[in-house]
């Protein structure tokens, strides 16, 4: 079994990695939404430093982002967020299609706006759950169609880097069917690296419809439960990941779980008992990997969490064998 950290200003040290591989991480994750590989060749020098075994590069794909933020910008209920032209940078392509009473989902769904006004440029929004904003956190519009390309532009150049950089598998995100894994092998095999593996991120209502038709042509199924929860109730999650993995086990598709496995030890030491138990009962479904995110990349406890998803899943595949 696999386990990914996430790299980040947490973890990005040379001690502090080691320790991570020591403690089991087998592979790390470089999330490109933050910046691409040209610019973090400082911690791809670092990765080769440690001797890293795995590294995933998780493209930007077609996901919506907010711009950069001069700092994090505190939002309270009832206070109007404008986004686009003049107010926080937003994908002009959500500009066009939001109208007066869309729902906007951001930072995974840890704060809530509401359209009120679309103007030329800009979207006029009320806050209806605050919390505090920060640069390049997601924006998901559930319900809305938002068009968009397979790969950005930023997603070429990295792909062109992919190879010299000791990329082992890119993830692509926000899958919607068999034509965006189509462009992404067509990408790498452009980029010289058609040996790269395909992890196939599944964000959205429409990767979850379409994964039959593509689960065969990818290395990897990535249930990435972060903005495949904006796209449901979260009441609804579970019973979608417990299908998205009987999918996959019915393919012989390896699958991983990620997003929130541990999220309490951003701020905490010792995890709690359901995240404990989410980690035992996706290795009991039949994840071949598990990744960290926040958790290693911006956490006080980054070795003390791949401890306890080590420790557990472990655990797990004993109690399994037995």
């Amino acid at each position: 079994m696999d386990f990914y950290g996430t790299i980040g200003p947490a973890c990005a040290q040379a001690d502090t990695l080691r320790a991570l591989l020591a403690a089991g991480m087998t592979g790390i994750r470089m999330n490109l939404s933050h910046g691409g590989l040209a610019a973090h060749s400082d911690w791809v020098a670092l990765l080769r430093q440690v001797q890293m075994p795995q590294l995933l590069i998780d493209l930007q794909g077609p996901e919506l982002r907010i711009g950069g933020l001069d700092a994090p910008l505190p939002l309270q209920t009832g206070d109007s967020l404008l986004l686009g032209q003049g107010g926080v940078e937003c994908p002009a392509a959500l500009i066009e299609a939001a109208r007066p009473g869309q729902q906007l989902l951001l930072d995974d769904g840890k704060l809530l706006a509401q359209v009120t006004e679309a103007a030329p440029g800009a979207l006029r929004c009320t806050v209806l759950r605050g919390g505090l904003l920060q640069s390049r956190k997601s924006i998901a519009a559930p319900g809305l169609t938002v068009p968009s390309p397979t790969l950005t532009a930023a997603d070429c150049e990295n792909l062109q880097l992919a190879k010299q950089c000791g990329v082992t598998a890119v993830m692509l995100p926000f899958v919607r069917g068999k034509q965006d894994i189509l462009n992404l092998k067509q990408a790498l095999a452009q980029a010289g690296a058609p040996d790269i593996q395909i992890f196939a991120k599944i964000e959205n209502a429409a990767g979850v419809a379409a994964l039959p038709e593509f689960i065969h042509l990818v290395d990897h199924v990535v249930i990435a439960r972060g903005d495949l929860g904006n796209a449901m109730p979260l009441w609804q999650l579970p019973g979608c990941q417990k299908k998205l993995a009987a999918a996959c086990r019915a393919a012989h598709t390896p699958f991983m779980v990620v997003t929130q496995l541990l999220d309490s030890m951003h701020t905490r030491a010792v995890p709690t008992r359901a995240e404990v138990s989410d980690i035992y009962n996706a290795v009991w479904d039949g994840a071949a990997s598990l990744m960290l995110t926040g958790e290693t990349a911006a956490g006080q406890y980054p070795v003390q969490a791949m401890e306890y998803l080590v420790r557990t899943a472990r655990c797990a595949l004993d109690n399994l064998a037995q």
